[in-house]
C-alpha cells in the first residue's frame, strides 16, 4: 500500500495558482505528469502541467474522476473542502490526508488541536455571538485580535481590538453575525519577530526542515523573508524542534509550515499552519540542495526525503500587482545584480496586493542577502 510512486506517474494537485507552478515544475523535471483541478482555466499551475481540468471543488464526481487519473493526489492550497479531499482518497492516497487538512484550513480548530497536543500558543476563545466576545474580552484582555475562523489569509478577516468599546464594531467587521461563522479571539501577542519553519515529513516518518525564516510583512502580506533568522542558535533549534512535533503530531506526509512569534524571553508561540509549501519557503528553490516543492513531491511519492542544505545565506521579496502601476517593472534592472534570481507566476492580471512573481537573493551574509533582493525590487520601479 505504500509502494512508492516512480518517475512517470501523474501526480494530481488540487488548486492551480503559483505554489502548484513551482511544484509542477519539480515534478516533471524529475520525469513526473503532473494534472491540475480548479475552478479557473489557464492558471499558473495549468500552463505548466499535463492536463489541467477545470471544476468546482464541490463537484464531487469531477473530484472523484480527476483522482482516479492519478497515482497520488497532493494540494496547494487549504481551502479545498474536507469532502473534496474525501471525494478524492476513495481513488487515489491523498497526501497530506484530508484529517490535517480538516484541522488546519479552520483557526479555532488549529488552535484547539495545538493547546490540546501541549504545544505553546496564545491564549484564545471561541466566539460566536457578540456576547461571547464581549465574555472572551474580559478572559484574554485587551488588546486582543478577533478572527474568522475560516477563509481568513494575508491578514483577511481579522481586525485587532484594543478596548471593549470597540467590540461591536469588530465583530461587525469580520463578519461574525452571517449564519455559521465561527470566529476566534486571541490575546495580541508583542513580538519581537516572526518566524517559520518550512519542513517535511515522508511515509517513513523521517523529517528535514529548512532553519527558521524570519519574516517581515507589510499590511499583512509577506515583503521580505530571510534565511537564515537572527536569532540565537537556541531559539533556531527550538524552532525546528517545534515544528518536528507539529509534523509528527498531526502525522504530516508532505510539507507543512509553522509560522511563529518568538516573544521577548526567546519564547516561541505557534501563529498558523499552512500544510502545503508556503511563500517563506521560495528562497529554497535557488538556495537549498533540495527545494521545498520537490521535498513535497518526494513525500508525497513515498521517496526518501532530499537534503534541504543551504548553499548560501538568502532573502526572497515578493513583488505584487502594485509594481505594475506605473507600467511594466524594469526588469533588467533588477536582473543587473547576478546574484538575484526572478520568478514569475504567469498570472495576466496585475491587480494592487496580488502575488504575481518573487525576487531572491544570495550572499555571504543574511543583511546582504536581504539588502540585496530590496535593493534589486526597488530597482524595478527606479526612474531613470
Amino acid at each position: 500500500m505504500n509502494r512508492p510512486v516512480l518517475p512517470g506517474a501523474a501526480v494530481g494537485v488540487l488548486g492551480s495558482g503559483q505554489l502548484g507552478r513551482m511544484f509542477a515544475i519539480a515534478a516533471r523535471r524529475m520525469g513526473y505528469r503532473v494534472h491540475t483541478l480548479s475552478p479557473e482555466s489557464d492558471t499558473p499551475t495549468g500552463q505548466v502541467a499535463d492536463l489541467e481540468l477545470s471544476a468546482s471543488y464541490d463537484d464531487l464526481d469531477a473530484v472523484r474522476a480527476f483522482a482516479r487519473g492519478v497515482s497520488v493526489v497532493t494540494f496547494e492550497f487549504e481551502n479545498v473542502s474536507a469532502a473534496a479531499a474525501a471525494a478524492a482518497a476513495e481513488e487515489a492516497p491523498v497526501r497530506p490526508s484530508g484529517q490535517v487538512l480538516h484541522v488546519t484550513q479552520q483557526r479555532l480548530r488549529e488552535k484547539t488541536f495545538l493547546a490540546e497536543a501541549g504545544l505553546p500558543v496564545a491564549p484564545f476563545v471561541a466566539v460566536r455571538s457578540l456576547a461571547e466576545l464581549h465574555d472572551g474580552l474580559e478572559r484574554v484582555g485587551c488588546p486582543a485580535v478577533l478572527k474568522r475562523a475560516a477563509f481568513g489569509y494575508d491578514g483577511k478577516g481579522q481586525v485587532k481590538v484594543d478596548a471593549p468599546e470597540g467590540a461591536a464594531a469588530a465583530y461587525a467587521a469580520v463578519g461574525g453575525e452571517a449564519p455559521g461563522q465561527d470566529c476566534i479571539l486571541e490575546t495580541f501577542i508583542p513580538f519581537v519577530r516572526e518566524l517559520s519553519v518550512v519542513a517535511a515529513r515522508g511515509l517513513d516518518g523521517a523529517v528535514v526542515h529548512y532553519g527558521a525564516v524570519e519574516n517581515v510583512h507589510c499590511h499583512h502580506i509577506l515583503d521580505v523573508s530571510v534565511c537564515p533568522a537572527g536569532v540565537s542558535p537556541a531559539v533556531a533549534r527550538a524552532a525546528a524542534d517545534l515544528a518536528r512535533e507539529v509534523l509528527e503530531r498531526l502525522e504530516v506526509v508532505g510539507v507543512l509550515c509553522v509560522e511563529m512569534f518568538e516573544t521577548a524571553d526567546g519564547g516561541l508561540l505557534v501563529n498558523e499552519l499552512a500544510p502545503r509549501p508556503h511563500n517563506s519557503g521560495h528562497f529554497t528553490i535557488d538556495a537549498c540542495v533540495t527545494s521545498q516543492f520537490e521535498q513535497q513531491l518526494r513525500a508525497v511519492c513515498g521517496l526518501p526525503l532530499g537534503s534541504s542544505q543551504q548553499y548560501h545565506p538568502a532573502a526572497m521579496a515578493n513583488l505584487l500587482g502594485d509594481l505594475w502601476q506605473g507600467g511594466e517593472p524594469d526588469w533588467p534592472a533588477a536582473l543587473r545584480i547576478p546574484e538575484v534570481k526572478l520568478h514569475l507566476y504567469g498570472k495576466a492580471e496585475p491587480r494592487p496586493g496580488r502575488k504575481m512573481g518573487h525576487l531572491t537573493a544570495l550572499a555571504g551574509s543574511a543583511a546582504e542577502a536581504h539588502a540585496r533582493v530590496v535593493a534589486a525590487r526597488e530597482a524595478l520601479t527606479r526612474s531613470g
